[in-house]
């Protein structure tokens, strides 16, 4: 649903491990627009009690939950709604046919912040009854209208008259400021309703299982655009206003609440038909129509490849894609009218980067894939979050890689989904993907990257181990039967079980609904031309080996290759026990042998120490895949993390990287130096690894230079904005001089800096700059017409050094200068950078938390802030003094990231103390003896 911006991503996104935040990645980072979502769910009949916290993992406790009575419940709601975009308020009419199922004398529906004036209910055929109360359960965000006689078995009609407030706190139905082409400031009414915020904008059922179809009518002024999920079929003149039109549109299908959408305000729009036939829109800010043609071009490719895919054809007339000023997630998939960030939406042909294209291609085909996945088939509940994310979260991937097969963009899901998942999970704190989830304030938890990108990587597992053929029979199937209706997890295991007749349940279920994952243990002997291969699986934490009697174990099926093909499994097995052995036939000594070709199992693998030698030259000679070399560097930094491995090891590892020519492996190892110089910031050597980052990445740096060659593509746009910022990060004095000079000429008008390389140079200049530096960069950021311009500015402002510079720069996250969304991104940035940036950050969050909370509470925005402010912190009282914060400052929302938080800065605090000596040792060796 909601794309989340969490992964390692391009523009508005920032990957949410340990320390490696954006301003290390340039303009090079990848987010999934998976993350883009906010849902949970949970199969129980309407009258079930939830409690929360008796699934594997931490859920903390909450009070039970009660859903809606079944009594009464929405067969057409029909509703109108005139907001006022000068007093931001809204009035509204709702007239909904309903069916009562039994008797009763009250009526039971969702409602928050709303204020309802009268009510009544007419039975078919009979006379109309006044309602005699409005009883509002705040906290469950619950009213109950009262009547003085029973309503009777039957159809009948409930109409409803309420006020509103247009708010200002990007959910239910909002006011998004923007700024006219005269530079006026404006405002758009939008909503977003995931994951149960449509209560917010009128009465009703806001349950994902409680579906009706909808006539929407919006009055508003004629001079704007109105939007709303399906085609416009009437507009009228409002005869109580002149300036006013009245707005109908035509009947939606069956449908959820969450996924009704209205946008009204100005906007320019480009058009096309994709080759089925369906009308396909792209909303842009006024003037700003060429921007839109990117993602429009994307939307008609991906319409008619996931007609052909489910083999179902798209059931809407049109569909809309629309870029809101203010929009505190990614993206969200309502059903024909899809709302975006400006920045996950709009490219500017000339100023916009590679990284950015890349972003708005992934999150198009995963908001696109939900128009079928979650709105056509909806989770029962939101226990079922994670099939919609995580599903979305997988195939955006296929579909961008249909559409642009030279982005290599598998490669980049082991990198963006895959190892951030494995890191996430690997924690203590960590819950399951399948989350029994109750009252509404406990959905936006689990919004997080086990639901999107352990969720994906569990899908991309299940696809590679079923096989394509019977996927996609399977996913007909699934979606064919539950068409218009709610389904759960267990739902598509029997369709892809009976299309496969594999034991799909058996296997996905100890990935679903069991936390963590396991780590392979890998020994082999020689028998003549056979290799007798010993596979044993055991929990992985981040904490180190797991031990006891109670270690869960998984379904794992794994793939062996040889070196004699490294792209081919020569075996594939089904591990479900403890440990294995397996025999490889006609594989002789000199041959080694690879688990996991591909990178597809979600597991990470220790090798013992003759195999792993055995390996390495295929890491130098680039015979191992590229996702392969990635893949083994990552479970060694891992290893090392969790004290199974030196740390050293993994620098001698890194050291064989000098001829890696892939983008991908170099932005995986580039994030996991960060981990590392962000640790070390904490000691006295951290120039040191500065010196090994510098030594690691000049060569690649000098072959690719500044200036992109003929021939280039995609992906050396995206190495080179990725080197070049870490070099300059890094200090590497001739990088620095070229990347002051080409500033200077771009600030002068001499020659415009190429969009690929603005991260890189403004990063570096700011890192080695002053005041007079971050002075010219504000200027920028004000003259900036382009959002995703901005947003760049602003993901690398925290990389000044001087203290009062790190103050100015987290003054201005809080001012009328940066979107409110974008705050997180400043405040990040400054967290991330440096040691006293941590500190200066905290320290802000903090002082600043009332007017912070009142601004995020209840969405995950705030579990971002949190996240990006304090997780590279590695001193055990820091982990102490978050966790008194958090009690006494409650953020319900964001309980699970600080537990995560405390429990990264703990693993931090015992990596640094165990292996800093050592580390400290082999980066004074690798300087060689003092000259004289």
């Amino acid at each position: 649903m909601l794309l989340l911006l969490g992964r390692r991503v391009p523009l508005s996104l920032y990957r949410l491990t340990t320390g490696c935040l954006a301003s290390s990645l340039p303009s090079s980072v990848l987010i999934s627009s998976a993350l883009i979502k906010l849902t949970a769910i949970t199969r129980v009949t309407h009258s079930t009690v939830f409690v929360s916290g008796q699934n594997t993992g931490t859920m903390p406790e909450r009070r039970p939950f009660v859903r809606l009575p079944a009594d009464v419940y929405p067969v057409n709601y029909g509703l109108c709604l005139k907001p006022d975009l000068i007093d931001f308020t809204f009035e509204g009419k709702l007239e909904a046919v309903v069916e009562v199922t039994q008797a009763t004398n009250q009526i039971v529906m969702n409602c928050a912040d709303i204020d309802i004036i009268t009510a009544s209910f007419a039975p078919q055929g009979g006379e109309e009854i006044n309602a005699t109360g409005f009883n509002y359960q705040n906290e469950d965000e619950k009213v109950t209208l009262s009547f003085p006689s029973a309503l009777q078995k039957g159809a009948g009609t409930l109409k409803v008259d309420f006020v509103g407030e247009l708010n200002d706190k990007m959910k239910g139905f909002y006011r998004s400021k923007y700024s006219n082409p005269a530079g006026e400031s404006r405002y758009a009414a939008v909503t977003q309703f995931e994951a149960t915020d449509a209560r917010r904008a009128f009465p009703c059922w806001d349950e994902p299982a409680i579906k009706a179809t909808f006539d929407i009518t919006l009055i508003v002024p004629k001079d704007r655009v109105a939007l709303s999920n399906m085609n416009v079929t009437e507009r009228n003149p409002y005869l109580e206003d002149e300036n006013l039109v009245e707005v109908k549109f035509a009947t939606t299908p069956i449908m959820s609440t969450y996924l009704v959408a209205f946008v009204i305000g100005e906007y320019d729009f480009v058009e096309a038909q994709s080759s089925d036939g369906i009308t396909v829109r792209v909303y842009t800010p006024v003037g700003k129509s060429e921007q839109g043609k990117f993602a429009l071009e994307v939307a008609t490719k991906t319409l008619p490849f996931y007609n052909d895919y489910f083999n179902v054809p798209y059931p809407l007339p049109k569909i809309d894609l629309i870029a809101i000023a203010d929009f505190a997630a990614g993206a969200m998939e309502n059903w024909g009218l899809v709302t975006y960030r400006e920045t996950a939406l709009l490219i500017d042909p000339k100023n916009s980067c590679s990284s950015s294209r890349q972003w708005v291609a992934l999150v198009v085909g995963h908001e696109l894939a939900h128009q079928w996945f979650g709105n056509l088939v909806t989770m029962e509940w939101w226990t079922h979050l994670w099939l919609n994310e995580g599903f979305a979260s997988w195939i955006e991937y296929l579909c961008v890689d249909h559409c642009f097969p030279e982005y290599d963009i598998w490669t980049q899901f082991v990198s963006a989904d895959y190892t951030r998942a494995l890191d996430l999970d690997a924690l203590d704190s960590s819950h399951p993907i399948e989350v029994n989830v109750g009252h509404p304030s406990e959905v936006d938890e689990i919004f997080d990257a086990i639901s999107y990108s352990k969720g994906a990587s569990v899908i991309r597992m299940l696809h590679d181990y079923t096989g394509d053929e019977d996927f996609r029979k399977g996913m007909n199937a699934y979606l064919l039967k539950f068409q218009h209706k709610n389904a759960c997890t267990e739902d598509l295991w029997d369709c892809l079980e009976q299309a496969s007749g594999k034991p799909i349940a058996e296997v996905m279920s100890s990935w679903t609904k069991q936390m963590g994952f396991p780590i392979i243990e890998v020994e082999e002997e020689q028998q003549g031309d056979d290799r007798i291969v010993k596979l044993s699986q055991k929990k992985f934490c981040a904490s180190g080996p797991h031990s006891g009697e109670d270690c869960p174990s998984w379904m794992v099926p794994i793939s062996i290759c040889t070196s004699e093909d490294p792209t081919c499994s020569k075996l594939k097995v089904l591990l479900d026990r403890a440990e294995t052995t397996i025999t490889l036939s006609g594989v002789p000594t000199e041959q080694w042998i690879k688990i996991n070709p591909g990178t597809v199992g979600f597991y990470r693998i220790q090798y013992s120490a003759s195999m792993l030698e055995r390996l390495l030259p295929g890491v130098r000679d680039l015979s191992l895949q590229p996702v392969d070399r990635l893949g083994l560097q990552n479970d060694l930094f891992s290893l090392s993390r969790a004290g199974m491995i030196s740390t050293v090891q993994v620098l001698t590892l890194m050291e064989a990287f000098v001829n890696e020519p892939n983008y991908t492996v170099w932005s995986d190892l580039s994030c996991n130096l960060g981990v590392l110089s962000s640790l070390l910031s904490h000691t006295d050597f951290h120039e040191d690894i500065q010196e090994f980052i510098r030594d690691l990445f000049t060569p690649i740096g000098l072959e690719l230079g500044w200036d992109c060659k003929p021939g280039e593509g995609h992906l050396d746009a995206l190495l080179r904005s990725l080197v070049l910022g870490k070099l300059g990060k890094a200090g590497h004095k001739p990088t620095l001089e070229e990347a002051r000079r080409r500033f200077r000429d771009h600030v002068e008008g001499k020659q415009v800096l190429p969009a690929d390389l603005r991260s890189p140079v403004y990063l570096t200049v700011l890192k080695h700059g002053d005041s007079a530096t971050l002075e010219t960069m504000m200027k920028l950021h004000k003259l900036a017409d382009m959002q995703e311009e901005r947003n760049r500015i602003e993901r690398v402002l925290g990389a000044i050094s001087a203290p009062d510079l790190i103050q100015k720069v987290l003054t201005f996250a809080l001012s009328e200068e940066v979107r409110p969304q974008d705050t997180v991104l400043v405040i990040g940035g400054v967290a991330d950078s440096s040691k006293q940036g941590r500190k200066a950050a905290w320290k802000f969050v903090k002082d600043n938390w009332e007017e912070l909370y009142n601004r995020y509470q209840g969405g995950f925005l705030i579990s971002r802030l949190i996240k990006l402010t304090v997780n590279g912190f590695a001193i055990d009282k820091m982990a102490a003094e978050i966790k008194s914060f958090f009690e006494s400052h409650p953020a319900p929302s964001a309980e699970r990231t600080v537990e995560q938080c405390c429990e990264n800065i703990l693993l931090n605090a015992a990596w640094l103390k165990r292996d800093a000596d050592d580390i400290s040792q082999y980066l004074l060796k690798r300087k060689g003896p003092p000259t004289g």
